[in-house]
Order: structure tokens, then C-alpha cells, then sequence
């Protein structure tokens, strides 16, 4: 150590300066000046350069963590909700880099679509030109929040090197029979002249951007047939691989639905030209042979558009050939979501009657009477289905009737009929607009010129599709192009994507969590089967932030959404200042036409980045809303200004020689130390916990706040002589570095140089690097943490006729462990170690051990999970009441394995007419 009696103090720092070079910021001067947000900004425009660099090391990606953030659509400006999820998933990047991870963390751009085009045509510039120009401006805003984003792989959507391989994998799926078009009842936006899917029209009909009332349209529309992957998009959310979906899971399983029956593709004729394809729905495939006609909903639009305007309206059976008639008929039961049925008169009572009614006659031979497993594979021998789904989902609409979308790479040959564009012809590029001459253009069929083309197959003269993609197809991939954006002659490199696959951690709204998470999954699922993604699943960690909420002011009279200077509060309520008129004051996502919009660069020049950065990530978890308010500010400032004053007064206590250690009592300096000792690990742990499991990074700022309050505790005395306050200050500035890095590396700087350190050879602290070059601080190999024996059993909770599961968890024990022993406990080590527990011995005694599970976290607390249920018959006792208020009762005894069993199969028998059940088992063990 450089002491006094060898060194003036001015000497003393030069030779500080010379050693620490890296952990230097600007003068040491800045520790008498007050944190103000002069110089918070001074401080982080001198960071800014230093820490904004990803650090992906493509030699090593045996340690590999992907950290994967929606990519923005540049508009042009960033609002809250982008800095809420990249603040997120750069302070989840910073954490894994700084535990030792490679850390890959890319950018790019979601650049085409609908918005782009628009606002190109009104300002005048071509799309191209408008989609770089807020490329780049929100680049440089991106820049200045601090994120550690690799930048050299850099994607955009827009670009044809990009785009190329959209339509590489669309060709792909059109040569595995996926990508099929045919005419369909669609959303027609009068305004924005394109379709619509279902989920852009709101309640009232109306455009989800333009406003306009939505018509309805046939157009011949192209589909990818995400039906197919529905059975195993639907079990494959059973993986137990996907951690921290949550509800996320409920969702996608909603939204896929139960796959219970199977779908068919019949082809509709009228006057003997095929129109389109219907997708009839069955829950019994073997009645395909056997359906005599097609029954279909008076208001389909099979109805509206064909029947009604053709007298020769016919089915052809995918199976068997046979031709077969279209009825209108509201007097089956059609399947939910459905508006075709097949109709089998050998069957159904109903359907025999239709077919006399309609003197539809009908034969069966026994060629006709196949097996389920027959007619399904025959079905996909001939690609026309077969496949298990729910009756609910339908295919994937792809068509987009606009110019700022990737084109379609499908040729129309008047001789040859549908045919690809050969791969070496790809990309297909956009056509360069003339924006003088086309200041109107929306669609590609304007500009004829770039549609005629030649047949590939007979070399006539042909014509280019005019449709364009839908955005989603674009953002299905993305996460796979980011591994190798540079590649020319393929979309990505397998043996990359064998090692960097699946992503590690996946941050975006919950907005996403249907269709485009539905999307990506089938788009990897689909490239899983032609070997070219290793996992079925693209995603392990899902983290679905909430929004970020302004507070709106609504006149309660006209519902005019109010600026915030045009209002006043009165008695905890709201008026209009003008007219004092009932105002309506509530909490709604951020918005420019309801005046409650924060914009990023206001927040930074009036708190600084990383005070930004703190209160996007304080106060709620990172899933629920965040209302930004003013008010909850005070607690992120002051606790950075007892950070700025804990290190000032450490480098003035450590300058100061007058201190001295015999002033305190040595038993109570130790004990001191001791609880500064335990202060540390438990924070280390708690804190970890909260970054590497829960991703509670609001509790992690908690405890951290915490910490701070032990340190300012500490005398004097114990901050000049003791090497655990050292260690615990040491700790709290590298734990706050992945969430505020600029405010972190000036603290550190401070810390680092100031005189009289203590720790020298301690191995968790490299002194001569900056903070973000730290490592994550260990516990301490004797710190005791906590084997948790839980047991889980069951409870069955019947609500609206969907009987659940819910698992109880009961702690039967807890064993101490030191840290250097739980390191080693290996799952059958944990599992032996607890079941020779006496508490769980008699426990286990009397139950059935169904299943034994094992959890552990580096530096935290292990878990051995026993699922058990009752040895033991169940009574039941049955209560039915009927919509006719008739009583039932009823007591049926059985053994644990036919319990659910016979509990589904009452409750579907009873569906009909049951208006309310209750079930009681003896023994007090279930109560329903």
C-alpha cells in the first residue's frame, strides 16, 4: 500500500492515476460538487463511449446467452415503451456478461409495413428514403440510452438482403405444399385500400389505424397453412424447457385451440371453374368418404358470394373425387367457428332428413369405409389435410394489397398457370418510385412496367404477383438472421444456428404474445422440420413487459381528451379550468391524440440517462404497468444522491488521518464486520436471485436501496478500517452497473482511487478495471444457504365447466447447507439427503409419491419438489341441478387413477343441461 510517510498527497495521486488508468473519470474535483444534472450529463457523456459496445465473442460460444428485445418499426421517434424494454433487456445482457457469458445482444429494424407508406406519401419522399432517414435518427436515440447493443448485426427488413431470404423460405413452404392461395371473404380498408386481418378491426368494424369502416371484399388471397403445425404448436407449449412463460402458455393455447378434430381441403366449383377452397372441419375423418353434401351457414360468405350468383355450385370430395352439393341450412349445428359441415345422412338423424328433404340421393360401397388413420394419411399424401386442429384457428392470410411489403415471388403464366420465381432470380425487388409521378402509389398493379416478365418454366411473356407480404412474415425469422446478417448465399449459417439456438431470454410487450409469438414459433417449428433450426422451439425465457402509462384527462361532457395545463384539481377531483367542467382523470397507455405522451429526451435532459434508466425499472415488476408518474421520482433521486454522498464521505474518511481504529471497541468493531459480512451475501444472494430467476429487477433496485441504508449507517471508525465495508461498497456499485452503467463507472472511479484500500488480494475485485469489466460478486464459500424440501399435492377446482389443477405447495423441511457443500449436491445427492428425513418419512408414509422434482440457482437456495396424492379410495358425492331446477344426487366410490377420468366424463355427459354441480370428497381431502 502507498503510504503518507513515503508520499505527499499530490505524489500519492500521479502514482493512483498511474496504476488505475482504466477507473479514472474526469478529475476527482467532481466529489465536491453536488449531484446535480449538470453533471450527471457531464458524467455520462464522458461513459457514453465506453459502455455502449457489445462484447459478442464469435470464438466462444460454448458460453453463449442470447438476449433477444423486439425490434422496433422505425417511426421515427422512441417513446416509453421502447425504453422500457430495452432498458430491460440491456440490464438483464449487462448481468449475464458480467457473470462471465458471452453475451450476444443485436438490434435491427421491423422497416416495412402499412405506417411507413403512408406517412412517405404525405410527406413526399419515397418509402425507402423516409424508412432510413428514421433508421437513423432513432439509431442515434437508441444510442443514448446506454444499451450495449451489438451493432454490427445490424438487420433491417426492408432491405433486399434481407428480404431475399423472406422469400427463400416462402418458395420453401410453397414447394412443401404449405403456401396455397384462393379466393377469400376478406377486410377491405377503404381508406388505406388493403386487407385487414380480423384482429386490426375494432369492435365497431373499424380500421385499427385508419378509423374507417371495414368492408367486406372477395379477393384471391395467398395463405400459409399454420394449421398443419397446430397439433405440435399446441404440445409443444408443454415443453419444459419454456421458462417464465406463465400466462403466456394460456394465450397461445387459447389461440391455437384444442386440436380435436381434423381439417379438409374440399374444392368449391361454380359452373365448373374451381373458385376457391373450403376448409371443412370434423371431429371424424373417417365420414369424409361417406358425406353425401356440404351444409354452410346462411350468412357465409360461401353463400353470399357464390350460391346466391350461381346456379352450378358444387364440392368436390378430397378423398373420393365424388361431387357433392352445397346446402344453405340453419338447422344443423355447425362447429364453433366454423361455417361449413359435412353432412353423412348414415349417420346423423338430422342429415337424413336434409337429404330427403332436398332429394339429395346418396350410395355407399365398402371402399368407402375406411379407417381414421387411412383416410388422414391419404389426406396428406394428396396435401389436402388431414392434419389435427382445433376448429377455431384457420390459415395464416399473407396478402397485402400495398407497395411497402416483400413481393411476392410467384409468377402468372396464362399457359403454365402459378409458378415460383426460381431461387437464383431472387431477390425480387421493389420497383424505384418516382415519387412526382406516383404520389398516389399504393399498390404494385400500378406499375406495369415492373409485372411484365417472363414464364420460367416456357419462357413467354407473364406477369409478376402484386401482392405483398404481410409484415409478420418478415418479423417470424428475424431473431435467426441476426447470427449471420452478412451471409449472401444462405439465410444463416446452420452450424451457427446450431450452436446459438434456441434464444436464451426473448423481452417484448405482451401486445405480441398471440400473433407474433404464434408466427415465430410456427416459422421455427417449419424450419425444425427441414433441418434447418435444431429446436423446435425458438425461445427458452419469455419476458413480457407491461405498458407504460401516462395519466389522460378527458372532459366528462364532450369526451375530449384534455392537455394536462388545461386542467385543475380541486378536492381530489378534476375540472376544466375554462368552463369547469367534470373531468375524467385515468392512467392509459401513453398516446400523442390523448396528450399523455413522455418523450425520452425530455426525461433524459431533465434527470439524465441513467436516473431514466432507474425509474423505468423501479417501482413495479417488469410484467406490470408502469404508470410514469412524477411523484414517484423522489425515492430513484435521493437514493442516487446518498450514493454520491456514501462515496465522497469514503474518500474524505479514508484521506482522513485523525480517525482512529482504537476508538472503537475490537469486539464490536468484529461484530460490526460481521453483520456487514452477512449484509453482503444476503444482498448478493437476494439480488442475484432477482436478475438471474424472478427478473423482479424492481425488487433488485429495493435491495439495493437497502444496502445503501446499511452503508450510510456505518461509523467512521468502520468505514476507514474495515475490510468488510470495503467489500460491501465494493459489491453495491457492481451490482447497480447493469442498470445505471454511466451513474456505476463514476461512482467506482471514486471508489478505486481513493486512498488507503484494504483489499488487496481480494479475488472478487480486479482493481484495475472499470466497473463494467467486474464480475458478479460471489457469496462467500461458508455463507449457509437453504435446501428446501416442498411437497406438492392437488386440489381439482371446477369453475364454468373446466375443471383445474391446482398445485399447493407445502416447505416440510428446511436443511442448512454451506455454499461450498450446495455447490456440489447433485440432484440424487438433494433428492437421498431429504428423504431421510424423519419429518418426511412420515409424511410420505401415507401418500403416494407420483413424482420427485429438482431445482437449483448458482449462489442460491435448492429445492426438492415430492408430488404426492392419498392412498386412498374417494367417495363422492354428486349435487346436480338442472336448468329445470330437478334435483340429482348421486354417490359413485372409485380408486385415485379413474378419478379424473369419470369427474370428465359426468361433466361432459351433463354440459347440455346441468346449471350448477358440486362435488365433495370424503375424508375432507378435496372439497370442489
Amino acid at each position: 500500500m502507498i503510504t503518507k510517510e513515503i508520499f505527499c498527497k499530490l505524489n500519492k495521486l500521479r502514482l493512483y492515476r498511474k496504476y488505475t488508468p482504466n477507473c479514472r473519470s474526469l478529475s476527482n474535483d467532481i466529489w465536491n460538487e453536488e449531484l446535480t444534472i449538470d453533471l450527471k450529463l457531464k458524467i455520462e457523456k464522458y461513459w457514453k463511449d465506453k459502455l455502449c459496445k457489445g462484447s459478442f465473442d464469435k470464438n466462444n460460444i460454448d458460453k453463449k446467452f442470447y438476449v433477444l428485445s423486439m425490434f422496433p418499426y422505425p417511426s421515427g421517434h422512441l417513446h416509453m415503451g421502447h425504453v422500457r424494454v430495452y432498458v430491460i433487456a440491456d440490464s438483464i445482457a449487462r448481468f449475464h456478461r458480467m457473470n462471465g457469458q458471452n453475451v450476444f445482444q443485436p438490434m435491427g429494424w421491423d422497416a416495412f409495413g402499412l405506417p411507413a407508406e403512408n406517412a412517405a406519401i404525405l410527406h413526399g419522399l419515397p418509402a425507402d428514403k423516409w424508412t432510413s432517414s428514421n433508421i437513423d435518427h432513432m439509431k442515434k436515440q437508441l444510442q443514448e440510452l446506454g444499451c450495449s447493443f451489438d451493432w454490427s448485426n445490424e438487420i433491417t427488413t426492408c432491405d433486399p438482403s434481407y428480404y431475399k431470404w423472406t422469400q427463400w423460405f416462402f418458395l420453401k413452404m410453397f414447394q412443401s405444399g404449405l403456401v396455397y392461395s384462393k379466393e377469400a371473404e376478406v377486410n377491405w380498408d377503404p381508406v388505406d385500400e388493403t386487407v385487414l386481418a380480423n384482429e386490426q378491426v375494432d369492435e365497431n368494424g373499424c380500421s385499427w389505424r385508419s378509423g374507417a369502416v371495414v368492408k367486406k371484399k372477395v379477393l384471391k388471397q395467398w395463405f400459409i397453412k399454420t394449421t398443419q403445425f397446430s397439433k405440435a404448436l399446441f404440445e409443444g407449449l408443454n415443453d419444459p424447457s419454456l421458462k417464465d412463460w406463465r400466462d403466456i402458455i394460456n394465450l397461445q393455447k387459447h389461440w391455437i385451440g384444442e386440436c380435436d378434430g381434423y381439417k379438409f381441403d374440399f374444392q368449391l366449383y361454380t359452373d365448373d371453374v374451381c373458385r376457391t377452397i373450403l376448409n371443412v372441419w370434423t371431429q371424424h375423418p373417417e365420414h369424409v368418404p361417406l358425406a353425401a353434401f356440404i351444409c354452410v351457414k346462411p350468412d357465409s360468405f360461401v353463400h353470399k358470394y357464390y350460391v346466391l350468383n350461381h346456379k352450378n355450385v358444387y364440392i368436390k370430395n378430397p378423398i373420393t373425387g365424388s361431387v357433392l352439393p352445397v346446402l344453405v341450412t340453419d338447422r344443423v349445428v355447425y362447429p364453433d367457428g366454423q361455417e361449413s359441415r359435412l353432412a353423412v345422412p348414415y349417420v346423423n338423424s338430422i342429415d337424413n332428413e336434409l337429404a330427403k328433404e332436398h332429394n339429395i340421393s346418396y350410395s355407399v360401397n365398402e371402399s368407402s369405409y375406411l379407417s381414421r388413420e387411412a383416410i388422414c394419411e391419404k389426406a396428406k399424401e394428396l396435401n389436402v389435410g388431414g392434419y389435427q386442429v382445433s376448429s377455431k384457428l384457420q390459415d395464416w392470410l399473407i396478402s397485402r394489397q400495398r407497395y411497402w411489403g416483400t413481393p411476392v415471388p410467384i409468377i402468372h403464366c396464362t399457359d403454365c398457370g402459378t409458378q415460383a420465381v426460381p431461387e437464383d432470380q431472387l431477390p425480387v425487388k421493389l420497383p424505384m418510385l418516382d415519387v412526382q409521378k406516383n404520389k398516389k402509389f399504393k399498390s404494385l398493379e400500378l406499375d406495369e412496367e415492373w409485372i411484365k416478365t417472363t414464364c420460367p418454366k416456357c419462357g413467354k411473356e407473364a406477369k409478376r404477383e402484386t401482392n405483398t407480404m404481410d409484415t409478420f412474415v418478415d418479423s417470424s425469422w428475424y431473431y435467426l438472421r441476426y447470427l449471420d446478417p452478412k451471409n449472401s448465399s444462405q439465410p444463416f449459417d446452420k452450424t451457427l444456428i446450431n450452436k446459438m439456438m434456441p434464444v436464451d431470454i426473448y423481452v417484448g410487450g405482451k401486445e405480441h404474445a398471440v400473433l407474433h409469438l404464434y408466427y415465430a414459433r410456427f416459422f421455427n417449428h417449419f424450419l425444425h422440420s427441414i433441418g434447418l433450426s435444431p429446436s423446435l422451439e425458438p425461445f427458452k425465457k419469455l419476458l413480457v413487459q407491461g405498458m407504460v402509462m401516462g395519466q389522460s384527462y378527458k372532459n366528462k361532457i364532450t369526451g375530449t381528451y384534455l392537455k394536462e395545463d388545461e386542467v385543475i384539481k380541486k378536492d381530489k377531483k378534476y375540472f376544466t379550468k375554462d368552463g369547469d367542467f367534470p373531468v375524467i382523470a385515468t392512467w392509459e397507455k401513453m398516446s400523442k391524440s390523448k396528450h399523455n405522451g413522455v418523450e425520452p429526451k425530455s426525461t433524459i435532459n431533465n434527470y439524465g440517462v441513467d436516473t431514466m434508466r432507474l425509474l423505468v425499472l423501479s417501482s413495479v415488476a417488469p410484467t406490470s404497468n408502469r404508470n410514469w408518474n412524477s411523484d414517484t421520482f423522489p425515492g430513484i433521486l435521493n437514493w442516487q444522491h446518498r450514493l454520491w454522498l456514501t462515496i465522497r464521505e469514503f474518500r474524505a474518511v479514508r484521506n482522513n488521518d485523525d480517525i482512529q481504529r482504537h476508538t472503537i471497541d475490537s469486539s464490536i468493531f468484529q461484530k460490526e464486520e460481521n453483520k456487514l459480512h452477512d449484509a453482503r451475501n444476503y444482498h448478493v444472494k437476494k439480488t442475484s436471485s432477482n436478475f438471474r430467476k424472478s427478473y423482479q429487477l424492481s425488487v433488485a433496485i429495493s435491495k439495493l436501496q437497502g444496502l445503501t441504508t446499511i452503508l450510510r449507517k456505518s461509523p467512521k471508525e468502520l468505514i476507514k478500517y474495515s475490510a468488510e465495508y470495503e467489500r460491501l461498497l465494493a459489491v453495491q456499485i457492481i451490482m447497480l452497473t447493469p442498470m445505471a452503467p454511466h451513474f456505476a463507472s463514476a461512482l467506482w472511479s471514486g471508489f478505486v482511487s481513493a486512498p488507503g484500500r484494504i483489499n488487496h488480494k481480494w479475488e472478487q475485485i480486479n482493481w484495475e478495471n472499470d466497473v463494467i469489466n467486474q464480475k458478479w460478486p460471489q457469496l462467500d464459500s461458508d455463507y449457509i444457504l437453504n435446501l428446501y424440501c416442498v411437497n406438492q399435492f392437488y386440489k381439482v377446482h371446477l369453475v364454468a365447466w373446466q375443471y383445474t389443477i391446482c398445485v399447493n405447495n407445502a416447505v416440510k423441511c428446511v436443511l442448512p447447507i454451506p455454499k461450498r457443500e450446495m455447490a456440489l449436491l447433485t440432484k440424487e445427492a438433494a433428492i437421498k439427503l431429504t428423504m431421510t428425513q424423519d419429518i418426511i418419512k412420515e409424511y410420505t408414509s401415507s401418500w403416494n409419491i407420483i413424482d420427485i422434482g429438482f431445482q437449483s440457482y448458482e449462489d442460491n437456495d435448492t429445492y426438492v419438489f415430492i408430488k404426492t396424492d392419498r392412498k386412498s379410495q374417494y367417495l363422492l358425492c354428486i349435487n346436480i341441478e338442472t336448468i329445470f331446477h330437478e334435483h340429482y344426487k348421486c354417490k359413485i366410490i372409485f380408486n385415485k387413477p379413474n378419478f379424473f377420468k369419470y369427474f370428465n366424463f359426468l361433466t361432459q355427459q351433463c354440459i347440455t343441461k346441468v346449471y350448477h354441480i358440486s362435488i365433495k370428497m370424503k375424508k375432507n381431502f378435496m372439497l370442489f
